[in-house]
Formats: structure tokens, sequence, C-alpha cells
């Protein structure tokens, strides 16, 4: 199949995730939340298709509304790193000097440390909670933005429609905004749909660890982290919230491996 093809692919799964995440009370019939000690770990009955847990909840309800969270966090963090990045890699590619200098190295240093770690770092000192993920989230994920803007600002300073601008009486924010942020758009674009799927990676493994939305807000790594005790006897606990991250991310990955095949093939 074409890139073009893997494109309207991953689209339709997404549109499918986003609208099952905007609608789940209108596709669930249980409260998330809501416990029955007397159903706990079903495999699967009429009134719940997909099982229950150990506290009798619903795992149909938790799998929707816990897309809620991963979707949320991911569009959160990659919106507030794309602006933080596109604001540092603009200031350090247009003006360089020893702006430059002191931007790049500080993304050196956030960068020395594996990023799963960092996060770690700063939600076990701040605590758990929804606002904290995505800080831990946003303080990682904003360099890889800044360094791809400074790189792409770095080859079009000195293309000849800069220097028109500039020989125009163009001021450095008429023409980074008007002039150099409008081709930034497409490999940005693709960035940010891998920054959505490894955000939302990164929220399932800091919920998986404890350190992520608090209980009993059902979200896709707590899921996994409740139902790791129950391998042998409930596999359906972990199995779904499983193959609901693997779907997603495989979603955006899809439409980011088209958009950049697209871009390549521009540029070619």
């Amino acid at each position: 199949m074409e890139s073009k093809g893997w494109f309207y692919v991953g689209l339709i799964i997404l549109l499918l995730l986003v609208a099952t995440a905007l609608f789940a009370p209108a596709l669930t019939a249980y409260d998330p939340a809501q416990q029955n000690l007397e159903n706990d770990l079903l495999l699967y009955s009429s009134e719940h298709p997909l099982g229950t847990d150990k506290l009798g909840r619903d795992i149909l309800s938790r799998t929707v509304y816990g897309g809620r969270i991963s979707l949320f966090v991911g569009v959160t963090t990659v919106a507030i790193s794309v602006f933080v990045g596109l604001v540092v890699g603009s200031l350090s590619g247009y003006f360089g000097g020893w702006a430059d200098q002191t931007l790049m190295r500080v993304i050196d240093v956030l960068l020395a440390f594996p990023g799963i770690l960092l996060a770690i770092a700063i939600t076990a000192v701040l605590g758990p909670g929804l606002s904290h993920v995505i800080l831990a989230l946003c303080l990682i994920g904003w360099t890889s933005y800044a360094r791809l803007v400074r790189g792409e600002i770095l080859s079009l300073r000195e293309t000849e429609f800069v220097q028109a601008a500039h020989a125009l009486g163009c001021n450095a924010p008429r023409v980074i905004f008007i002039h150099l942020l409008p081709n930034l758009l497409p490999p940005l674009l693709i960035q940010a749909t891998f920054g959505m799927a490894a955000a939302i990676i990164g929220e399932g493994s800091l919920s998986f660890l404890g350190l992520g939305v608090e209980p009993p807000t059902p979200s896709w790594g707590s899921m996994l982290n409740e139902g790791r005790q129950f391998l042998l006897v409930a596999p359906h606990l972990t199995t779904y919230p499983g193959l609901a991250i693997m779907i997603t991310v495989l979603g955006l990955n899809l439409v980011g491996d088209a958009l950049q095949d697209r871009l390549q093939a521009r540029g070619r």
C-alpha cells in the first residue's frame, strides 16, 4: 500500500479514537469508577462485554474514558512543547551568537538525561497528578522542537526571499513570523505527530509506575499496572488497555510516516 493509503488508515484510526473519547458517555453504560464487588474479574458478560476488573468496574468504560486522558495529555503536551520550542528555536537560529550558544547548551544538558528517567524524577518530586505529568513531559519534549526550528531557520535565513525582506526594511519579528514560520509548518507537523505518540507512551509509563493520574481516574497505564497481578487468571485486564495504546500510537505513526514521505518527495 502506498504512503497515501497508510495515511488514510492512520487518519481513520485517529478520528475513531477522538470520536470515541468525545462521545464516551453515549458509548458506555457505566461510570468508569463505579464498583460492584459481586462482579469482579468477569471475563465477559452481556452487561460487560469487555469484562470487569478486581473492583467490578467495567473495562469498556475505563478503556474509553482512559482514552480521554491519553489524548488530552498528548495534545496538551505537544501544544506547549511546540510553542516553547518555536520561540526558543526561532531566537536561537535567527539571532545566533551568545544567545544561540546558551540555549543550545541548555538543550544539550536536558538531552544528556534519558527522557523517561527525567520525567520519573520530576513526577516523583512533584507527586502524581495530571498537571504534573504534563509538566514533566513538556520539560523534556520542547527540546526536539527547538532543535528542529533552529536548524530550519539556519538554513532559511540566508535565502533570497529572506534577504529581500531585509532589503525592504522588515524587522526581525516580521521576518520570523511572516516569512520563516510558514516554511516550518510541514516539518513541525510531522514532529508533532510523532511527539504526540511519545507523549501518550510517556503518560502510560508514568501511570503504570503510579506517578500519573490519581485513582480512581482511569488511565491506560494505570489499568496495565492494576492488571499485571492477574495476568494468568484475568488477562483481559491488560489486553484491552495495551491494545488501545498500541492502536493509538500506530495511527499516529502511520500519519507521521506518510506526511514525512510526502514532504521528502516534494523536496526532491
